[in-house]
């Protein structure tokens, strides 16, 4: 399935975020600031990455289940249960 941009607008916007932590993240180290800081920030991406990656599989599973060329096949279960273990 590909990704529409548009839909994808929540995913992008929390990438970005999350991008912008990561700078945080760096800038903290580079500064020599509190490891807490740093710790926090890069706390914060990781679940920012996380979130976008869950969203961007309940996408996919959505236009799975809105498809009108019928079921799910096992080859298209398969990919969205190694998309979702890729993230564990």
């Amino acid at each position: 399935m590909q990704l529409d941009p548009v839909e994808m607008k929540p995913v992008l916007n929390r990438l970005k975020r999350a991008r912008g932590q990561l700078d945080a993240v760096i800038s903290s180290i580079e500064n020599g600031q509190e490891c807490k800081v740093a710790v926090q920030n890069l706390s914060a991406v990781s679940r920012a990455l996380d979130r976008a990656g869950f969203a961007i599989i309940s996408k996919t599973l959505q236009h799975r289940l809105q498809d009108t060329e019928g079921p799910a096949t096992e080859e298209d279960l398969k990919e969205i249960e190694k998309m979702l273990l890729s993230l564990a």
